[in-house]
């Protein structure tokens, strides 16, 4: 009897399914090819020139010598500069952590399941809605002791009332951060109540059945269990911090003198009225140094370290 073979079809060799595979990518590389090119010129392009100018002796336009750490040594004796991260390092704190204390007891409320919760949301969110301007403008107009609460007090009778933090060099720093506290601790609400309402139910049950306190449930088993939202709201609000500006200048424009000086507002001020872009740039890359610093760690925890344990 005549034998018929059958031969079992050929299986794409490895460059079949890589030139495959690379044909079928290619439209979507060239259509991220320009956000790409746009990414490194206009963002990584311009944080290189930056870095470049801080050490020029660059004024009203820039300069390619070199003068090494100059400007950097200028820049940390400046007092405007000291007072400036100072201030930053107050209102960072006390920013940071308020807004994670508030925005927690928030979520926590909002997650018993109380009446009018859509209500709330909206309430406690709003104010991140508005841009750190509009926030700083409000609150100027209530904390101005001609207008806001303190002769809204007074006209009630209440003569010998005094809240006139505005205007004192030593507390104005302080109605900064009541006004960054009032903007951001929504966005903080609205991150750990996503994070609650990921929290099984079962744990809650177990806890009752053994008469763990609910506080003490909360501490020891929720907040861990929340630890990926409080690093994202730590970097969120950590990035906040940095680039503060625009609710400093509406609200005192750094005064009074320059007791509310951070430093974005020492940068463009250098840059755009000082006429002086060597230093300004300087105290520019101290700020980048800055957001790395904080985004390293985060990055390494969100995307390094778990594609190494399944490498």
């Amino acid at each position: 009897m005549d034998t018929i073979s059958i031969r079992a079809p050929s299986m794409p060799s490895g460059s079949t399914k890589t030139r495959r595979r690379a044909r079928m990518r290619l439209p979507a590389a060239i259509a991220l090819l320009p956000t790409a090119l746009i990414v490194l010129v206009v963002y990584i392009g311009c944080m290189l020139w930056t870095v470049r100018l801080s050490f020029t002796s660059s004024t009203l336009l820039p300069k390619l010598d070199w003068v090494g750490f100059a400007q950097y040594s200028r820049l940390f004796a400046n007092d405007r500069f000291l007072t400036s991260a100072s201030n930053i390092v107050i209102f960072g704190t006390l920013f940071i952590s308020g807004c994670l204390i508030i925005g927690f007891l928030l979520a926590v409320f909002i997650d018993q399941n109380v009446r009018g919760e859509g209500l709330f949301r909206t309430v406690f969110l709003y104010p991140y809605s508005m841009s750190f301007v509009v926030t700083g403008v409000a609150w100027q107009w209530f904390l101005n002791p001609g207008l806001g609460l303190q002769k809204l007090v007074r006209d009630m009778g209440f003569e010998s009332f005094t809240f006139d933090w505005l205007v004192n060099q030593r507390m104005a720093i302080y109605t900064i951060v009541i006004a960054g506290l009032w903007h951001g601790a929504g966005l903080t609400m609205a991150i750990m109540l996503a994070g609650l309402r990921g929290v099984d139910k079962d744990l809650w049950k177990a806890a009752r059945v053994d008469g763990i306190p609910t506080w003490r449930v909360y501490t020891s088993v929720v907040l861990p269990l929340l630890r990926p939202m409080v690093v994202t709201a730590v970097v969120l609000l950590t990035t906040g911090v940095v680039k503060l500006y625009d609710l400093v200048v509406a609200m005192t424009l750094g005064g009074p003198g320059i007791a509310t000086e951070v430093p974005a507002k020492f940068v463009m001020d250098h840059l755009f009225e000082r006429n002086n872009i060597a230093l300004g740039t300087a105290a520019a890359t101290i700020m980048l140094i800055t957001v790395i610093a904080v985004l390293a760690p985060w990055v390494y925890v969100r995307y390094v370290r778990p594609q190494g344990r399944h490498a």
